[in-house]
């Protein structure tokens, strides 16, 4: 298991502060064109109910294809929490992206019905008393990896996408560190493991590739493998599209497809 660790803001050279403000001067960007802001995203549910389960045209345009649909969805809400997570940086430099951006991801655990096992961000099922996606994806984040909302900005959110295997309709919210807070495992029986990933890791080419789902089912799925995580799914399906509208991801070899169950390159 991961060893608990602190988001301390990062001793970094004094070259990398400009770069973090640019990150999340971006990611602010990036909510503006594509998404919803802070202050407009935290309308409370029973203003807009329908708006937790609806799928807007616009979120074929934002994540560049059509996530299908169910016929009962779940509403639901991850965090897409960036920021400098702790001062150690990536393994590798990029011109666009600074060593000590981080994004915190969680080890679901093996017991769970739905998507066992895999890399995900925090989040889960939309509460009635939650009030807003974005007071689901804080509660959630909290649950499953005790990080203080308050040590959290939320900058917006992006448009809901379906994941079909699980019913649930997900909204992205994005978030940024806005000071230090202690994150781990709280919940073994939600999460193996909570761990932060170098943004920059994430973009080398070699560990890109595309994912064949298990079972035969149909489709393919973006992937990442890093610091020796799998990464696919629709959380990999979010981070790669991510870096591609921030304009952060490098060219990579989209015909390698690995399949999801034996994690060996079938082409």
């Amino acid at each position: 298991m991961d060893a608990p660790f602190d988001s301390q803001p990062a001793a970094a050279p004094s070259s990398a502060g400009p770069e973090l403000a640019r990150a999340r001067a971006e990611l602010v960007e990036l909510i503006a064109r594509w998404g919803t802001p802070a202050d407009d995203a935290a309308v409370p549910h029973e203003r807009r109910p329908a708006s937790l389960t609806d799928i807007p045209a616009e979120s074929a345009v934002t994540w560049g294809f059509d996530w299908p649909r169910v016929p009962a969805p779940t509403p639901s809400a991850v965090l897409l929490l960036f920021g400098p997570l702790d001062d150690v940086p990536a393994r590798r430099r990029t011109r666009d992206v600074d060593a000590l951006l981080d994004v915190l991801l969680t080890q679901r655990a093996q017991t769970l019905r739905r998507h066992a096992g895999q890399v995900a961000f925090p989040g889960g099922r939309c509460d009635p008393g939650d009030g807003s996606v974005v007071a689901t994806a804080l509660r959630e984040a909290r649950e499953e990896t005790g990080l203080d909302p308050a040590a959290v900005e939320v900058l917006g959110v992006l448009p809901p996408v379906c994941v079909a295997v699980s019913g649930y309709v997900v909204h992205p919210v994005v978030g940024w560190w806005r000071r230090s807070s202690r994150v781990d495992v709280v919940d073994h029986n939600e999460a193996s493991a909570v761990f932060r990933v170098p943004v920059a890791d994430l973009t080398d080419p070699d560990g890109r590739f595309m994912v064949a789902r298990p079972g035969g089912r149909r489709g393919l799925t973006p992937g990442f493998a890093v610091q020796d995580r799998f990464v696919w799914g629709v959380t990999a399906a979010l981070l790669s599209r991510v870096l591609e509208l921030l304009g952060w991801d490098e060219p990579w070899d989209a015909s390698r497809v690995v399949d999801a169950a034996t994690r060996q390159t079938v082409r």
